[in-house]
């Protein structure tokens, strides 16, 4: 049973970062013609609401006034300053440079649980991290050299506060993802972070002319709040109950892969032993990290002897 839980955990991490991966090439086209604001206030909005439907086919849950006070701050770390800020930063800056900043994630989620949930940081995590991160640079490099490598320091400096306040989400509230469903979580915190964002987003929304948006960049609105939102928010916190928050940010590596793969279908990319090499690294550091031990290991030796 352990193990079909945790390859599922591993399956629903891997589906959430191809969504995500996905999301950095479509949401910078979509920006194109609807400013940051607006299109995050969308995917908070239309998020809340399909949680919200699907919803009613599950299980009711009750939760009571202190759990509610801390999916407001959850929602505020994986949401209003994770998603909403790394929209804000794609906007500045490439998709190449904001996939090179979502590697940072692991490390630092590494040291948040060491810090919170005293999670030891093992020979193997620390070589797996090393190994998964040469992959994801190797990739993204590759590809920035390719080009032209421009940069915007403001852009990649939000990207990567995004990647440190989802990192405090996946630690500091996984036991939120233990106590209730996934959907229950995400209804009320989309709900809480539509709330932050309405005020604020209210005249550029207001101002938006219809007539002028195109129906691609609709479409891609849509993938923004249904893919890289609904679904891909619903799959990690599936992920977050079944596996270690390390593991889980492991996964952020395949965001560059899967963006590079959609440039290749897309025909904006090539395929070289450069990224071949960069994407075995990566899917061996997931690997090391897998097999490291963790806090309840080491106490169950402990007890053993």
């Amino acid at each position: 049973m352990d193990k079909s839980k945790n390859l599922h955990g591993h399956l629903f991490a891997l589906t959430a970062n191809v969504m995500w991966g996905l999301m950095a090439p479509i949401g910078k086209s979509a920006l194109q013609e609807f400013s940051a604001l607006s299109v995050t206030t969308f995917r908070m909005i239309g998020a809340a609401a399909a949680f919200w439907m699907l919803s009613i086919f599950c299980k009711q849950e009750h939760v009571n006034h202190r759990d509610m006070l801390k999916i407001f701050f959850a929602s505020l770390f994986a949401l209003v300053f994770n998603q909403g800020i790394f929209i804000f930063g794609l906007s500045m800056t490439s998709p190449i440079d904001a996939s090179i900043v979502t590697t940072t994630l692991p490390i630092v989620t590494m040291i948040v649980a060491a810090i919170y949930l005293k999670e030891p940081i093992t020979n193997k995590k620390v070589l797996g991290i090393f190994v998964g991160a040469m992959g994801a640079l190797i990739l993204i490099l590759s590809s920035q050299a390719a080009s032209g490598g421009n940069r915007n320091l403001i852009g990649d400096l939000l990207c990567l506060v995004a990647q440190i306040s989802f990192s405090i989400y996946l630690t500091v509230f996984k036991g939120l993802s233990q106590q209730y469903s996934a959907v229950t979580i995400n209804k009320w915190m989309f709900v809480y972070a539509s709330i932050c964002y309405i005020p604020f987003s209210y005249y550029d929304i207001s101002t938006i002319q219809w007539a002028s948006i195109s129906t691609v960049a609709i479409i891609q609105v849509l993938y923004v709040v249904l893919g890289g939102s609904f679904l891909a928010y619903l799959c990690i916190m599936t992920a977050q109950k079944l596996l270690r928050p390390t593991v889980v940010s492991m996964y952020n590596y395949m965001q560059p892969i899967v963006a590079t793969i959609a440039a290749i279908i897309m025909g904006i990319g090539s395929f070289g032993w450069q990224k071949g090499l960069a994407i075995a690294l990566v899917f061996l550091g997931v690997y090391i990290v897998t097999q490291s031990k963790s806090k309840a290991d080491f106490e169950k030796a402990g007890r053993e002897l």
